[in-house]
């Protein structure tokens, strides 16, 4: 009895798969990688929007591990899928714990898996907390961007929260050609507020900086503000402090109170992502029993579906995507292969034969 192969099998017999090499790539050198290239990575953020949008995505719920005795704390899973030029599966593992900012470490810290489209085989893993921060960034630039095309751009901005975050957003802002009258700055932490406004030395900005010790005063003087903070529940729950209907790009993604977002229009990276985990947009959800507060995706907006109003505050709130770690992550790869510069695990792969 003949045979007859599956298109799988046919290809596997004219192409016979290999095994790929297996790379560790340090954060050093991501950084090396990412550095000064901000307008590339908001461009690539935009096309895998566009990709997931269209279908060619594969983002499936991330995993939360949590832990009886450290409830503060969390170590997340976001498997993903993405095609294109990019066309690489995948895995980011990403830890949140807050005290360590106690200590003098990051809250986050993180390593990102590549797998091999045809194999399945793993053929890299990165330090990732440098990719998780710039695709944030990356992201909430893209963002203020396309929800501020019918409003006019934001002159002053304020960070609500000043940490690492809030030092890549402004980074990525200011390297996708924003400028701003004003810098407001406003944080729970002293230490963590003289910090940012280091960083802003560096940048030639500090003299726009004000440090605003309220955060209505904050909010109320910004016309684009920025939550970067580690809140686990709404502390912000006055809607009038919105009237100026200001463009927020609600990044921490727990700190507006559902009323607030009952008053603006709202906008997010992925309905089914962002109303869960008791999300300010999914306690919206639950308090009202529907979704009919959101206007839509940023893929809405970036494909003329839906226009940003201007009599309203405009609310982004995105989950954060896996998708968006794996085409920044296979950028760095690219990028640290093109140079020659990497570290491969010879033999990481063993015994693969299948029958010794």
């Amino acid at each position: 009895m003949t045979h007859l192969l599956s298109p799988a099998e046919e290809r596997a017999t004219s192409h016979p798969a290999s095994v790929p090499t297996f790379a560790v790539i340090s954060g050093a050198q991501v950084q090396r990688a990412l550095g000064g290239r901000e307008k590339q990575i908001v461009d690539l953020v935009e096309a895998t929007y566009r990709l997931h949008g269209a279908g060619e995505s594969v983002n499936p719920p991330s995993y939360f591990l949590r832990f009886p005795d450290r409830p503060a704390s969390r170590i997340i899973a976001l498997p993903a899928s993405i095609g294109g030029s990019v066309n690489v599966d995948g895995l980011k593992w990403i830890s949140s714990f807050p005290a360590n900012v106690s200590a003098g470490l990051p809250r986050a810290s993180a390593v990102l898996i590549l797998n091999d489209h045809d194999t399945g085989y793993p053929f890299a893993c990165m330090e990732s907390s440098i990719i998780s921060a710039t695709r944030t960034a990356a992201s909430a630039a893209l963002a203020a961007d396309w929800l501020s095309r019918t409003r006019g751009r934001p002159a002053r901005v304020g960070f609500f929260g000043t940490g690492l975050i809030a030092r890549y957003i402004h980074t990525f802002l200011a390297g996708t050609g924003w400028t701003f009258d004003t810098i407001g700055l406003h944080d729970l932490s002293a230490e963590s507020t003289a910090g940012f406004a280091g960083y802003l030395r560096t940048t030639g900005a500090a003299g726009k900086a004000t440090v605003h010790d309220s955060a209505e005063e904050l909010i109320r003087s910004s016309d684009l503000v920025v939550f970067a903070t580690v809140a686990g529940e709404p502390h912000v729950t006055d809607p009038g402090w919105f009237t100026h209907n200001p463009l927020v790009l609600h990044v921490s993604l727990r700190d507006l109170a559902p009323e607030i977002l009952l008053g603006s229009a709202n906008f997010v990276d992925d309905v089914e992502h962002c109303l869960k985990a008791n999300t300010s947009p999914h306690l919206v959800e639950q308090l009202t029993g529907n979704r009919d507060f959101l206007d839509g995706t940023l893929d809405d907006v970036m494909s003329g579906r839906q226009a940003p109003p201007t009599d309203r505050p405009v609310i982004f709130s995105p989950f954060g995507l896996g998708v968006l770690d794996l085409a920044v992550g296979k950028y760095v790869y690219d990028e640290v292969a093109r140079e020659g510069q990497l570290s491969i695990i010879d033999d990481f792969f063993h015994d693969l034969r299948r029958h010794g």
